[in-house]
């Protein structure tokens, strides 16, 4: 699935989802979303291809995608709703390893050094990600970006006693993510 950009062509196709999305949101109220499904071929295509078109109408505006797409057996609504969300969610997850874990961050005039601290920085990622899918998959903090993760869950105040056959770490009785540690 490829993003295109409105062309005079797929205004006009557009228009009329746009159109059908605005009479219902006039009728119904709120936010309304409607897809269509249409074969159009650009001026440099070579033939004829799947358009996915969505028109969104909310208390934000007007919002239109328009998708191009090989799968011509998938339902418009899965493909729009699905899968592009998938692409925006691989953007945030892009986004939470570059922002919050730093990986941008290659400042060492060496080659090797600023490999060594990118692969630390990803398997960060995967350590609070696997955290947030498997361990936090039950609380509120599932969907949490990794800032969160870090503040609330990871930059936690606690004691450490060192014991013959284990370590015990005691939690403040304010800890906000006591219930979920304990349970584990």
């Amino acid at each position: 699935m490829t993003g295109v950009t409105s062309t005079q062509v797929f205004k006009a196709l557009a228009s009329q989802v746009v159109e059908q999305a605005k009479r219902a949101s006039e009728r119904d109220g709120g936010t309304i979303t409607r897809f269509h499904s249409t074969r159009s071929q650009a001026g440099t295509w070579s033939r004829a291809r799947r358009v996915i078109i969505k028109g969104e109408i909310s208390d934000q505006g007007v919002n239109t995608r328009l998708v191009v797409t090989e799968m011509e057996q998938a339902r418009t609504k899965v493909l729009s709703q699905h899968i592009d969300w998938a692409r925006g969610q691989a953007e945030n997850d892009i986004k939470d390893h570059k922002r919050y874990l730093q990986a941008d961050r290659t400042s060492c005039h060496r080659f090797e050094a600023n490999q060594l601290r990118l692969w630390l920085h990803s398997a960060a990622y995967v350590f609070l990600d696997t955290l947030r899918r498997e361990v936090l998959r039950t609380t509120p903090w599932v969907s949490a970006t990794m800032e969160t993760i870090q503040v609330r869950v990871l930059k936690l105040g606690a004691r450490v006693q060192a014991c013959t056959h284990r370590i015990k770490i005691s939690l403040p009785s304010s800890c906000p993510v006591a219930p979920v540690l304990r349970r584990r």
